[in-house]
């Protein structure tokens, strides 16, 4: 049994990674691939059968799993960030998420038969998306900003507020079902906010007088986490979950608690427990399902799709700035995720355990919305969002690393060249006089976990590393490589004799091809902006090409960009010369002696 169970633990972590990476690969969430797999490994061949394999183990491994699923995503709510994301998130996660809640309740109590309780509990979970489906529907999607933002916003806010609002009826269900009085329910809810509080403050503390070094930082708070958990349920029965979602909101709105390096850490920890997770929970499906609830499940997704997301967004952004289109494609774009399927199978465990009628009905009906959402929203967002004309183009735009005179040069010369250019860095200053020339800009660390959650990459689809600090440009090179890919993603060098030696140079593996020519540096640029030489655009014709330009400016002009007739952006590099023809427009660095 030990071999068995280690070489089936082993399998599932590799086929969680290949659908993880699939998933990258082809710019789906990761959830249809590992249901996809669940699927097989468990009604389909009968290879896994989570609960002989685990047996007692099952349900304390889910909840644990849950726990710390939920701890991460409540780390996520910002409440200094709830006044600036406009009217329409405001409404999607608040009244538009209670009537969301109503409305599938009321459908599944109707369609599916399910009592009022349980009705109730399915809302609260369906009415949940997630910013682990929104964001990679949102890079095969690329609507336009507002659209982009609405969708990222609603999905981070509402995803623990969501869990939050599932965790209050599940206690109230439970507190009903075991025979428990209101004082018991209220003194639950009491518990599991008292404990997540307090733990939230001692780990606080700990870390905010740097009392626990850095390598134990996660270790700690990976202990304190389910040990909150396994309190608050030892105290007053089934309030653990409360207690690691209030805990989660308290630690990630206190002041002077550095979290980035923890959130980092829960985020990979998540991605391998949804992995683990999702699989087992889809393995458990029996099929065939009970009877009629299949048919109840689309059902459901029909009415959900069709009908509560268009109501609750239509009330949500009323008095917004947002068009008509733009509420039309957010009205059909509302996936469903993580907290959606884990928590019910969750939850469905317990209610089954008690003898809760319609608890087996949870999980297929859940199930069936998760993958219905996923993948008919995954095959026809994009088409319709160009017919509704409020899809991004191509990604146009360019991300530039660095805020010195020289990147600000370069972007304003894209910007003025009709791009989307944001350059971001962690220098105050460059940023401070970017953003008075015009520019967009985000202040910090490209390749942070921070900015992969706010930093809009909207219609972005390169990346040029022009910070001064040549290893932090090397790092937002490989992180962006992911994003971009290896031909999109460029560096204005440093230091161009040490890279050449072979103690000083990178691995190759670490270096993305240089910007502009073989003898071009950032201090050379940088010395040439300063001895007057300037940047040029213009647009090339059949009497006035590339050599009359060179003729004109002379054979020292340095070429950095060549914009196609249909407005394709080309890199110059010394890895890939361009060949300007009439018809483009040019951006070039030309000496100072050209008037």
């Amino acid at each position: 049994m030990t071999i068995e169970l280690g070489l089936m633990l082993a399998g599932m972590l590799m086929i969680g990674f290949l659908a993880q990476w699939l998933a990258w690969r082809v710019r789906l969430p990761a959830i249809l691939f590992l249901l996809l797999a669940g699927i097989i490994l468990g009604p389909a061949t009968g290879v896994l059968n989570p609960d002989k394999l685990l047996g007692d183990l099952l349900f304390p491994i889910v909840s644990l799993s849950v726990a710390l699923i939920l701890f991460e995503g409540s780390l996520t709510l910002r409440f200094n960030e709830l006044p600036g994301i406009g009217n329409a998130v405001r409404g999607l996660v608040s009244y538009g998420a209670v009537a969301a809640l109503l409305l599938l309740a009321l459908a599944a109590h109707l369609v599916a038969g399910l009592s009022w309780p349980i009705a109730l509990l399915f809302g609260a979970l369906a009415c949940v998306t997630g910013p682990t489906v929104i964001a990679p529907m949102l890079r095969t999607l690329r609507p336009n900003a507002r659209i982009a933002n609405t969708l990222r916003w609603e999905g981070i806010v509402i995803d623990p507020l969501g869990a939050l609002f599932a965790v209050l009826i599940y206690e109230a269900i439970v507190s009903q079902q075991e025979g428990h009085t209101l004082g018991i329910f209220v003194a639950t809810i009491l518990c599991g906010a008292v404990i997540g509080g307090l733990a939230a403050m001692a780990i606080g503390f700990l870390l905010r007088r740097q009392m626990i070094p850095e390598y134990l930082q996660n270790y700690a708070v990976l202990a304190t986490v389910p040990l909150a958990f396994s309190v608050s349920n030892a105290l007053t029965h089934e309030s653990g979950l409360l207690a690691v979602t209030i805990m989660g909101i308290a630690l990630g709105n206190m002041r002077n608690v550095h979290m980035d390096d923890i959130l980092d850490f829960k985020e990979s920890l998540t991605t391998v427990l949804v992995s683990l997770l999702f699989i087992l929970l889809a393995a458990r499906l029996h099929w065939p399902l009970p009877d009629g609830m299949l048919g109840a499940g689309i059902a459901l997704f029909v009415i959900a799709q069709l009908l509560v997301r268009p109501v609750t967004v239509a009330l949500s952004s009323m008095g917004s700035s947002l068009t008509w289109r733009e509420r039309a494609l957010i009205s059909w774009v509302a996936p469903r995720g993580i907290v959606a399927a884990s928590v019910s199978a969750l939850f469905a465990l317990r209610l089954d355990a008690l003898g809760v009628p319609g608890a087996d009905a949870l999980v297929p009906l859940v199930f069936t919305l998760i993958i219905g959402t996923v993948v008919l929203q995954s095959a026809t967002a994009r088409p319709l969002a160009l017919w509704l004309k409020v899809a991004e183009p191509e990604p146009r735009g360019v991300l530039i690393f660095g805020s010195d005179h020289v990147a600000r040069a370069i972007g304003t010369s894209l910007k003025d060249a009709g791009f989307r250019v944001v350059l971001a860095d962690d220098d105050w200053d460059g940023i401070r006089q970017a953003r008075m020339d015009g520019l967009s800009t985000f202040f910090g660390n490209p390749a942070s976990p921070h900015a992969e959650r706010h930093l809009d990459l909207a219609g972005i689809g390169r990346m040029l590393g022009m910070s001064t600090n040549r290893e932090r440009n090397s790092l937002a090179c490989v992180y962006y490589r992911q994003e971009f890919g290896r031909d999109k993603v460029y560096r204005l060098r440093n230091l161009t004799p040490q890279e050449s030696t072979e103690r000083a140079a990178f691995s190759g593996g670490l270096l993305s091809p240089p910007l502009f020519d073989e003898n071009m540096t950032h201090g050379r640029f940088g010395e040439m902006l300063a001895n007057g030489w300037r940047v040029k655009s213009t647009r090339l014709t059949a009497t006035f090409d590339w050599p009359h330009f060179i003729e004109q400016y002379g054979s020292d002009t340095v070429l950095m960009f060549g914009i196609e007739e249909k407005g394709v952006l080309r890199v110059a590099s010394s890895k890939r010369e361009l060949e300007p023809r009439p018809g483009w427009t040019v951006i070039a660095l030309v000496p100072p002696t050209v008037v």
